[in-house]
Parts: C-alpha cells; sequence; structure tokens
C-alpha cells in the first residue's frame, strides 16, 4: 500500500498548467481553484513539506472532488489523480475522529447485514435463471441489484434468448464506497474476500453497473492476487456482451432515447451496434453527453447543494434533447439525473439493458 510521500514526484509532474479547471465539473459551478487538482496538489505539496497538517480543512476539499478522472483523462503530465487523492482520504481517515464509527458502519457486520436484509425482503421479487447454457457468465451484481432486482431481472430476461449460464456468487460490495471515504482497510477486505469467490470455469465476467467495473478494475493497484488479472481479461459489461452478440430487438412503438455517459464507463462503442439492430427507435445525443451527473456518491451528501447544480445541468441537457426515455449504465448516475429533475416532469431513466428488455427480440 503506497503512502502519500510515494505520490511526490507525481505531485511535483503538475505544472499548475490549469487544463484540469476546463473539465471540472465541479470547477465549473464554483470557479474554486481548490477544487480542481492543481488546487488540491499545493495543499498536498504543502503537507509533504510539512508546511500543512492533513486536517479537517484540506480534507473538505479532497471531499470536494466526483471523483470523475476527467482531470487525469486530460492531464498533459499524465498524472494518475485519483490515485493521489484516494492515498491522501487514506491517511486522513485513519487519523480522524469520525474513523471509528464510519469503519463500524461500513464493516461486514452492518453493511453486509443491510444488503442482506434488503435481498431477503425482495427475493421475491428476483427472477429465476436456471438455463444450463454454453457461454458461462460469472455475475457480478452489485449491491444496489440486491436491494432493488430490477436491473438484474432485466439481465436474466434478455440473457434468456442466449446460449449462456449465468454464475452467481454471494459477493461483497464491489468496494468503491469504502476507497472513496478512505477506509482503505475495509476495500482490501473486500478485495480479498471477492477474489476468493471466483470459479476457476467461467467465460465472461459480467457486470451491469459501471461503476462497479470501474472499482473492479482498481483492484489491481492494490492486489497481487493472480485473479486479479483473470478477472479483467474477460471483464465485459451485460451491454458490451449484447453488442458482441447481436440480436433484433423490436419496440412496439416508436420511443426517442438519449444516453448518458457514466463517468467510470471507459467507452460506449457499443452504443452504436445494439441501436443498429432496435427498430422503432430514433438516438438523440444530448449536448454534454458525457458530462458528470453530480452525484458521485458521498458527494451528493457532503456537498448536496453543488450535487444538485451539477445535476441540473446534466437534467437541461437531456430535456432540450427532446428523448422521453434516458439510458445509462450506473444506479449512481440515474439518482444523479433525477435529482437534477427536481420539481420538474422527470424523463424515464433507466439502464440500457432495462430497455432492451421491454422489446421484443429475434435470434
Amino acid at each position: 500500500m503506497k503512502k502519500l510521500e510515494d505520490f511526490k514526484d507525481e505531485i511535483n509532474k503538475c505544472s499548475k498548467c490549469g487544463l484540469c479547471q476546463s473539465v471540472c465539473p465541479v470547477y465549473k459551478e464554483t470557479g474554486n481553484d481548490c477544487a480542481v487538482s492543481r488546487g488540491k496538489f499545493v495543499m498536498l505539496d504543502g503537507v509533504l513539506k510539512g508546511d500543512l497538517e492533513l486536517n479537517k480543512n484540506i480534507n473538505k476539499y479532497l471531499d470536494l472532488c466526483l471523483k470523475c478522472n476527467k482531470c487525469k483523462d486530460f492531464c498533459p503530465s499524465s498524472i494518475d489523480i485519483c490515485d493521489i487523492f484516494a492515498c491522501a482520504k487514506s491517511e486522513y481517515f485513519k487519523k480522524s475522529a469520525a474513523a471509528k464509527f464510519i469503519s463500524f458502519i461500513q464493516s461486514r457486520f452492518v453493511f453486509n447485514n443491510i444488503i442482506t436484509m434488503g435481498n431477503i425482503f425482495v427475493s421475491p421479487l428476483r427472477k429465476k435463471f436456471k438455463k444450463k447454457g454454453t457461454t458461462k457468465l460469472l455475475y457480478f451484481k452489485g449491491c444496489f441489484n440486491n436491494m432493488f432486482p430490477k436491473v438484474e431481472n432485466a439481465v436474466k430476461k434478455v440473457l434468456e434468448n442466449y446460449d449462456v449460464e449465468i454464475i452467481e456468487k454471494n459477493f461483497d460490495c464491489c468496494g468503491l464506497p469504502f476507497l472513496s471515504s478512505g477506509n482503505i482497510e475495509r476495500f482490501l477486505k473486500s478485495i480479498e474476500y471477492n477474489l476468493s469467490l471466483i470459479p476457476d470455469d467461467f467465460d465472461y465476467f459480467i457486470t451491469d453497473c459501471a461503476s462497479c467495473a470501474y472499482a473492479i478494475q482498481e483492484y489491481k493497484k492494490y492486489t497481487n492476487n493472480e485473479k486479479i488479472n483473470k478477472i479483467i481479461s474477460k471483464s465485459i459489461n451485460i451491454a458490451e456482451f449484447i453488442a458482441k452478440n447481436p440480436k433484433r430487438f423490436s419496440f412496439k412503438n416508436p420511443v426517442k432515447i438519449t444516453f448518458h455517459k457514466p463517468c467510470h464507463m471507459k467507452d460506449i462503442n457499443f452504443l452504436k451496434l445494439i441501436l443498429e439492430n432496435c427498430d422503432n427507435v430514433e438516438y438523440i445525443e444530448m449536448k454534454d453527453y458525457d458530462a458528470c451527473c453530480g452525484f458521485g456518491g458521498e458527494f451528493a451528501v457532503k456537498n448536496n447543494k453543488l450535487s444538485h447544480a451539477i445535476s441540473k445541468r446534466k437534467a437541461k441537457n437531456i430535456k432540450e434533447s427532446g428523448a422521453n426515455i434516458v439510458l445509462t449504465s450506473c444506479p449512481g448516475c440515474s439518482i444523479g439525473i433525477k435529482q437534477g429533475f427536481l420539481k420538474q416532469k422527470t424523463p424515464k431513466i433507466m439502464n440500457i439493458i432495462e430497455f432492451l428488455a421491454m422489446a421484443q427480440t429475434s435470434r
């Protein structure tokens, strides 16, 4: 596990060019230079030099980040910015007054029991998949599906048209909430537990949530377990799987859709391939389709007004597109979009696999 000191050279690579300002959704809303990477790097450099203390004030600015990776993708010095912030958060977390309470809430005893209780409560609503096909899909459902299985049911409904077998394991949370809060110890336990459940025989590791997929990709930075390479090499979003194995999706009535690209999704090449096989569907690309929705998990709690303001930008672009259905691939993004339409008529917001489950499918 790296320490903040290990990132000294990376922090000093920042030329303070300010290009991060042009892509940071928080800076666009606040104009606060402490919201962008270069401002935080100035503070962290001060911590490393001993001029500043890594205290709650600096942590407040670390929390003023959606972790959307826009600055990382745009950085001319190719600095892995979110890694540095995660390390700084973890070092502050260890000495913070709230660490013991947060660790208790995020523990497997509390966090997982809440998920388990929700899972039991909604079990009558969960679709069973008994088919034994040729292609074996190891399905990482994520916490949200355990509580609200609507997307999971859509995944299983669509996959009934394929020669597949779904392998389900009682995985822990992907760990992203723990990593974001600085609770690295809990994140490492999630990695260890989830990797222990990986079977030897499967063809694809599928997810339906961009954030879960991103968190699992991050595992390789925190473990040497050889299973992680196997997962990453076989990892695929359910929509990508559909695009690689095309079916015809026919909708009874004409629909206008747009797509919000989650920040944690690398590309949406699958979207065009899927839409080419959809009847009665008109796709309208919204302005800034890949701009952050403003949710960002705990960001929405700690920076509520700012989160809503960013979400309103997204809602405005959706409204102007004229689409009556918004597709995405992250439950957090769905929440972010909904909060942007507060007190307004909200279009239907759904995971792309939910949308495809509404159609008649032909082989």
